[in-house]
């Protein structure tokens, strides 16, 4: 395989390097979600993909690695669907209540990703023993969050309110709906989004 050097003086991915990581990625969503994080071997993920454990260690230096890119793959593709949801739309209300349905919408066809996430956010370790993905890892979130926020009161369409709390109840309602999703199948994921958009939205006016 040949990668090329990047103007930042990183090697580059070629696309067929691209494209074998996107399917042991594919694999790795797969077997977590059907036998947890623990059971989710590198030997395990390989059988799923078809290809040699070795292939794997050439393309991740481990399985931690491996599962960050899991997270980040997928985080990548819902950022990608709400943005794209988001195109076009100029009030705060509804940014607000697109961001909401955008990613139920994108979890509902993705349910194998939702309980991979879960198994990494709770298993995963950093090398002091604490979990990778803490409350610190969605800052990034949450800031988004806070620009609907704002944009909202800058306009007047939405009363003061710290932004900050409005973006971390807001993140934690959709993780705990997601939650509430993955333990219970049968759920109306798309009625509950709604709901909550509706609570979200009386919440930031007067």
């Amino acid at each position: 395989m040949r990668s090329e050097i990047g103007p930042d003086g990183q090697k580059s991915r070629s696309f067929i390097e691209d494209a074998r990581r996107a399917q042991i990625v594919a694999a790795a969503v797969e077997v977590i979600a059907e036998v947890g994080f623990a059971q989710a071997s590198l030997a395990r993920i390989a059988k799923r993909a078809g290809i040699s454990k070795g292939l794997i260690s050439y393309h991740f230096a481990g399985k931690d690695e491996l599962m960050v890119e899991v997270v980040e793959r997928t985080y990548g593709a819902i950022v990608e669907r709400v943005v794209a949801d988001m195109q076009g739309v100029e009030s705060a209300r509804q940014l607000l209540r697109t961001q909401v349905m955008s990613v139920a919408g994108y979890m509902r066809g993705h349910r194998s990703e939702l309980k991979a996430l879960g198994e990494i956010f709770g298993n995963l370790r950093d090398a002091d023993g604490g979990l990778h993905y803490g409350i610190k890892s969605n800052e990034e979130i949450y800031r988004a969050l806070e620009q609907i926020y704002r944009f909202g009161q800058s306009t007047g369409e939405f009363r003061e309110f710290d932004v900050r709390v409005m973006a971390v109840t807001h993140s934690a309602s959709v993780d705990a709906m997601f939650g509430y999703w993955a333990a219970n199948p049968d759920h109306d994921l798309e009625a509950h989004a709604r709901h909550l958009a509706d609570l979200l939205e009386r919440a930031c006016v007067t």
